[in-house]
C-alpha cells in the first residue's frame, strides 16, 4: 500500500493526502503541491512540514521515528509560537516532520488550529496534519502494558486522562489531512503505513485506498466508500479453499463463477471511475473504498484485488489493504500483541 497519488485532470494537480485505517483518514482539502521535500525560497517549489499529532499512546512517537527514517528533518514539541520562524526562515533542504502534543508547553487546541491555519496559508509551505488516532480501551491497554503516567491523569489510571486528552484534541481530529487509526497495530505496521503514505519523490495525486474486511470484526473507521459482497458465492464452504485467501487463483476463480459476480465488479469499477475524476477536481487526496465480507478472508479480498487491479489498469495510483490477512499474518509468536506504548 505505498503512498501514491492519482492522475492528472484539467483542474491541476492537488495537495497529497490520505486517510487509512489501519489507516483511514478525514480530509481538509485544497492547496497546490509542488515537488516534495525542497524549499519554496528555491524556486517555485514548496517546503513539505508533516505535522504529526493525536492522542498520547496512539503511535505519534513510533510515526515521527518512521518519517525520519524516510528523510525527513524531525522536530519534537516545539514551542508553537516558534514553528513559523522555523518553517518560514532559511531553507532546511529536506522536508519537515513536526511533532506536537499536549505536553507541548505551549499547546492549546484552538492555539493549534490557528497555527494550521497560518502555515496553511502560507504559499512557501506544503503542510500536512497527520492525526494518530486510537480507541480509548486499546489506550488504557497500552498504558497498562507500559505502566506509565498518562500525561493528564492525576492518579495511575489513565482512563480519565484519555477521556479527558480524546474531548480536547477532537477539534484537531476534525482537521487533520491524514488520520491513522492505530487500534490493532503493532509499531512495525505502522510504520509502514507512514511509509506508504509518505514516501517522498513522487507527484501529487489522488490515491485510491481499496481494502477488504470482515463484518464480524467491524466495519473499518474512515471509509468513503463501503461495498457488501456477502451475496457471491463463500469459498469458505470449499474444504480445499477454506485455509487459502482471495489472493489465491483458485479462490479468485470460485469467486468469479458466481453469476452475480461480472456485472457486480462492473458496476462497481464502473462507479469508481466515475466518480474519481470528480473527487480530483475537488482538490481530494485520498478516498477510502472498503469491501467486506463475513470473514474478510475469501470474497472481500478477490473483490478488493480484481477492484485494485482495475483501477491500476485505469492509471490510478491504488494502496491496497486487506485487514483479516493481516492481523491473522501479526499472530505469529513474538509479533501478536505488541502494543505502541506511551508517548508513542
Amino acid at each position: 500500500m505505498e503512498r501514491g497519488r492519482g492522475a492528472p485532470c484539467a483542474a491541476g494537480a492537488k495537495r497529497p493526502f490520505c486517510r487509512c485505517t489501519l489507516a483511514i483518514s478525514q480530509g481538509r482539502t485544497g492547496g497546490v503541491t509542488q515537488v516534495p521535500g525542497t524549499t519554496g525560497r528555491q524556486g517555485d517549489r514548496a517546503q513539505r512540514v508533516v505535522l504529526v499529532t493525536g492522542a498520547s499512546g496512539a503511535g505519534r512517537t513510533t510515526s515521527i521515528a518512521a518519517l525520519e527514517d524516510q528523510g525527513y528533518e524531525v522536530i519534537d514539541n516545539l514551542p508553537l509560537s516558534l514553528v513559523p520562524r522555523l518553517l518560514l526562515g532559511p531553507p532546511m533542504g529536506r522536508p519537515v516532520a513536526l511533532g506536537i502534543d499536549v505536553r507541548n508547553r505551549e499547546f492549546s487546541a484552538s492555539r493549534l488550529i490557528e497555527l494550521i491555519d497560518r502555515l496553511t496559508r502560507e504559499p512557501a509551505l506544503d503542510l500536512e496534519v497527520l492525526y494518530l488516532d486510537c480507541q480509548s480501551d486499546e489506550l488504557v491497554r497500552r498504558y497498562g502494558e507500559t505502566r506509565r503516567r498518562h500525561p493528564l491523569s492525576p492518579e495511575t489510571d489513565p482512563a480519565q486522562g484519555i477521556a479527558m486528552e480524546l474531548d480536547l484534541l477532537a477539534p484537531i481530529r476534525m482537521r487533520a489531512d491524514v488520520l491513522i487509526d492505530t487500534t490493532g497495530m503493532s509499531p512495525h505496521e505502522l510504520k509502514a503505513e507512514i511509509a506508504r503514505w509518505f514516501a517522498l519523490g513522487e507527484a501529487p495525486g489522488l490515491l485510491v485506498s481499496v481494502s477488504s474486511f470482515s463484518y464480524k470484526r467491524g466495519i473499518p473507521r474512515g471509509l468513503d466508500m463501503m461495498f457488501d459482497c456477502r451475496f457471491l458465492a463463500n469459498p469458505h464452504w470449499v474444504p480445499d479453499l477454506r485455509a487459502l485467501d482471495g489472493r489465491d487463483a483458485a479462490v479468485a476463480a470460485h469467486v468469479q463463477a458466481d453469476a452475480l459476480y461480472a456485472e457486480f465488479l462492473e458496476l462497481v469499477t464502473g462507479l469508481l471511475l466515475f466518480v474519481l475524476p470528480a473527487h480530483l477536481r475537488e482538490g481530494k487526496s485520498h478516498l477510502a473504498v472498503g469491501f467486506g465480507c463475513t470473514g474478510g478472508q475469501h470474497r472481500s479480498v478477490a473483490v478488493a484485488e480484481a477492484v485494485a487491479a482495475a483501477l491500476t489498469e485505469a492509471r490510478w495510483h491504488v494502496a491496497t489493504r486487506h485487514r483479516e490477512l493481516e492481523r491473522r499474518a501479526a499472530a505469529v509468536p513474538g509479533v501478536a500483541g505488541i502494543g505502541l506504548g506511551q508517548g508513542t
